[in-house]
């Protein structure tokens, strides 16, 4: 089974355990925060695991794909990402208006973008793998294939920059 790209890396993890521990001069809760933060980060990476290992599954049902169970893998999907959207909004407020960050604000705000992106780019995907499923003597389908992997490779990228900035600014504090 091939695995899909991590959003936290290897390095952003060891990043994290060195940030949160060194923090003590923070408060509590601003500590908290940028925990918090990172955990959603993990979160995200374990929904789209579990997102592409049930579209892997659905493309095994074709010719006949069980879209029924799809399309509640679907639902379920767009439930765990709207709620971990909604509560890094609450995390960006929180560092903007009580922790006068703006810094650490934006960078979750530009995490949100991409992150956006990424999702919207691996529906197309998903939608191109089945394609080219479907008819593979359409060389089209499997370019778009491609295409659409290298899109979401650079968009992972983006989000490790915009991680590895906000684990700087988060030392500033120190």
């Amino acid at each position: 089974m091939r695995r899909t790209v991590s959003v936290l890396s290897r390095r952003d993890w060891l990043t994290l355990r060195w940030c949160t521990a060194g923090c003590e001069r923070m408060t509590d809760e601003f500590r908290l925060l940028i925990q918090r933060f990172y955990q959603l980060q993990a979160e995200r990476v374990e929904t789209y695991r579990l997102f592409d290992e049930g579209h892997q599954a659905y493309l095994k049902s074709g010719p006949h794909y069980d879209f029924i169970r799809y399309r509640q893998l679907v639902h379920e999907i767009t439930q765990a990402f709207s709620g971990i959207s909604k509560e890094l909004i609450q995390i960006k407020d929180r560092f903007r208006e009580l922790h006068d960050r703006p810094d650490l604000s934006e960078h979750l705000e530009k995490i949100q973008e991409l992150e956006k992106e990424k999702l919207e780019m691996t529906a197309r995907l998903q939608l191109a793998k089945q394609n080219a499923q479907d008819h593979p003597s359409e060389e089209s389908h499997q370019e778009e294939v491609q295409l659409l992997k290298h899109k979401i490779i650079k968009t992972v990228e983006a989000i490790s920059e915009v991680l590895q900035d906000f684990k700087y600014d988060c030392e500033e504090i120190e």
